[in-house]
């Protein structure tokens, strides 16, 4: 609206100025007028009339020469200022209207004050004759011209991301996944860069997703030829009946490793790609506990688990399932790595909207570098000359899946996990820390 405000205000100064005779055809007019009186004066009538005549040809116009008197009526009389000011025509400063078709009729006194020089304006003389292309100029040509400017910057300034999401887009589509198209447009502020940054979370997931997919697909085929090295094996020495019952055992043991692996990889691969929300229940996680320690201390009798808990019953929203194999897990992955005659403790406390449940065994712990690699999945601490060197696995797979099972299973729940060394005077070892939502009733 301001834009087109001022193209009509500078139109309308234009046709102001362009609304007054030129000074030039002023001066002519004068000159006319100045010579009409000298004629009169000095050569006469009759000469004057050959003169008007000639000029009325010469510029296609009429010419009166006039003098003229004022009376009033019942005693009135004028005001010496309108006197003075009285014309039978128009004052050649005065201005022109440039949209009637006739043309105005031009007063100039002579130097007696008596007598008018009269003409109708030569069309040679009237003013705004370009009019018609400077209002095409200032309200067509300019308006349009600047519309054009505004809307290619508009343009680029919209294309420019459009463009970069596009091709962003394309690269992603051909296995570019670490593109990104919301680079060098953080000063942006609109719904495109929104845009932009929605694409960029969309591609860091999708790209993470392919990535684990990729990995935990390249760690299963790896995983599964040495078991299946053994069938192989295994069948061999059944179908040439050598030690066929060991034989037979060994393609229980394996089979049931393989399948252990097989739902392991697969649970993983759904909790990574569908990031369920787990059916909640009401669960009493002190005698969830209770169990899981039960179980635990008859799988591994030879050691100590130690269990610390409220004596009253903690109810909280949890999914029953997840939690247990998550906890199951940790404590397993525990036990496997404390030595035997060693304690591993289970410790439940509650604090104000959360509960922590502290799983700490006394085994050698783990490198600080890789505390938070060993919830990926199939992560080993590489092995050297170390006897104490400690293989990051469940004892329940083997394969390295069950701390990763258990931070999905944990997430998944709205809780967080994490491992850190216990390292006194007194004992070494590690010490899982989960953190669950507890509403108090």
């Amino acid at each position: 609206m301001i834009f087109f405000w001022l193209i009509d205000l500078v139109a309308s100064h234009t046709e102001d100025s362009m609304s007054y005779i030129d000074q030039g055809y002023r001066a002519e007019l004068r000159a006319y007028a100045k010579e009409a009186e000298r004629i009169l004066y000095q050569e006469g009538e009759e000469a004057l009339a050959i003169w008007v005549k000639d000029l009325e040809q010469k510029e296609d116009t009429w010419i009166a020469i006039a003098n003229y008197s004022l009376g009033t009526l019942s005693n009135t009389h004028f005001a010496q200022r309108y006197i003075d000011e009285f014309r039978l025509g128009r004052s050649l400063d005065w201005k022109i209207h440039l949209y009637f078709s006739g043309n105005p009729t031009m007063d100039i006194f002579f130097e007696d004050g008596v007598n008018h020089f009269l003409i109708q304006l030569p069309q040679r003389m009237r003013p705004g004759s370009n009019l018609l292309i400077i209002d095409l100029i200032l309200q067509i040509a300019i308006p349009f011209l600047l519309l054009c400017l505004i809307t290619f910057v508009l343009y680029r300034y919209v294309m420019k991301p459009l463009k970069k999401l596009e091709k962003a887009t394309q690269q992603f589509s051909e296995g570019n996944f670490d593109v990104r198209a919301n680079e060098g447009f953080s000063h942006r502020q609109d719904e495109l860069t929104k845009v932009a940054s929605t694409f960029d979370h969309m591609a860091e997931r999708i790209s993470t997703l392919i990535t684990d997919q990729r990995q935990l697909l390249a760690d299963l085929s790896h995983e599964l030829r040495t078991p299946l090295t053994r069938l192989n094996i295994a069948v061999d020495c059944v179908e040439q009946d050598l030690d066929s019952q060991n034989a037979l055992e060994r393609l229980r043991y394996e089979s049931s490793n393989m399948q252990g692996l097989i739902d392991d990889a697969l649970t993983l691969a759904w909790f990574n790609t569908e990031s369920p929300a787990l059916a909640l229940e009401d669960l009493d996680i002190t005698a969830l506990l209770q169990v899981i320690v039960d179980d635990a201390r008859y799988e591994f009798s030879q050691h100590t688990i130690e269990l610390i808990q409220p004596h009253d019953e903690l109810i909280i929203k949890s999914a029953h399932q997840a939690l247990t194999a998550a906890l199951e897990n940790i404590v397993r992955n525990g036990l496997s790595h404390t030595p035997v005659g060693k304690t591993l403790t289970v410790q439940l406390t509650l604090n104000t909207s959360t509960l922590l449940i502290e799983i700490k065994d006394q085994g050698c712990g783990v490198p600080e570098e890789h505390l938070e690699e060993i919830f990926k999945p199939f992560f080993r601490v590489s092995e050297n000359n170390n006897a104490d060197e400690r293989s990051v696995s469940s004892k329940k797979s083997g394969y390295g899946l069950g701390l990763a099972l258990a931070k999905r299973q944990i997430i998944a729940l709205g809780g967080s996990i994490k491992a850190e060394n216990i390292i006194n005077e007194q004992t070494t070892g590690l010490i899982v820390s989960i953190q669950l939502l507890y509403e108090s009733s």
